[in-house]
């Protein structure tokens, strides 16, 4: 068998496809069941001419490396796209809607402007080592993310200005402190850039915040429970309806709030009084 670039974070899923007799080309990077090579995809995009987006659309590319490749806003609703190696890729305006993006390589990956409306993004390798460097974390910025299902550590990625209306980030299980090995028991966004995001009516139950911008975010309606909010800029935020039960609001600064006093289980909360008001 031809020698593999195993990438990491996404041993375990190479090996489950070696393990059922699957046969990887190094040179072609060929996958399994893929519907194209890596070269074939390299060759259609480098020939792709300017507005024209090439069609991928509900087929099948899984594990296959596709790094550092400008994709040049291409179709790629509904696509298989599990294991996948985008380090570095360019995917800015992308059509990747209702997309499996499990098990995915996004170090640097740049989807800005991507529609990713109603995709999954579970257990993404987001760093180069384990030091977790936010310069490593994709950018989101301007994304349609509405009613995206997320299971990751995306700590540093920059949400500016998406919509994540009825984004889901809550753990799979959905009880306190239970994870498994493809589930996390809280999903981490800390130090990530929310501000002026859509999070309408967003589950962030238990997700780790801390430290994350989110000035002027729309939060109406959207699930926080016992999320960590500690250190969070909701400076000019609008809490509408949010329910904050348990939440963590050590250090959070909520100066210019809106919707305060319509806020479910404040009463609840941990720590309001060390906020900035």
């Amino acid at each position: 068998m031809a020698a593999v670039r195993w990438q990491q974070g996404v041993v375990g899923a190479l090996a489950v496809a070696v393990g059922a007799g699957a046969v990887f080309a190094a040179d072609e990077n060929v996958s399994p069941k893929a519907d194209f090579t890596a070269r074939e995809i390299t060759q259609q995009l480098f020939k792709a001419q300017p507005g024209e987006r090439v069609d991928y659309a509900g087929r099948d590319l899984t594990y296959l490396d596709l790094s550092g490749l400008d994709f040049k806003q291409a179709k790629l609703a509904r696509t298989d796209l599990y294991g996948v190696d985008f380090t570095g890729s360019n995917l800015k305006g992308a059509d990747i809607s209702f997309a499996r993006l499990d098990r995915a390589v996004l170090i640097r990956a740049d989807m800005s402007g991507a529609n990713l409306r109603g995709s999954t993004i579970f257990r993404p390798t987001v760093y180069t080592d384990l030091q977790n460097s936010h310069a490593d974390a994709p950018r989101f910025a301007g994304a349609n993310l509405t009613g995206i299902r997320v299971q990751a550590d995306l700590s540093g990625a920059d949400f500016r200005g998406a919509d994540l209306t009825y984004a889901n980030f809550s753990p799979l299980e959905g009880r306190p402190g239970q994870g498994t090995l493809v589930t996390l028991a809280r999903n981490v966004l800390k130090s990530c850039d929310f501000s002026g995001a859509t999070l309408r009516h967003a589950d962030l139950t238990r997700s780790i915040l801390m430290f994350s911008n989110m000035v002027g975010a729309d939060l109406t309606g959207a699930i926080l429970v016992e999320a960590d909010l500690s250190k969070v800029d909701l400076s000019g935020a609008t809490l509408e309806g949010a329910n904050v039960t348990g939440a963590d609001f050590d250090g959070a600064n909520l100066a210019g709030v809106k919707g305060l006093a319509t806020v479910k289980g404040l009463d609840q909360a941990l720590n309001l009084d060390k906020t900035i008001r």
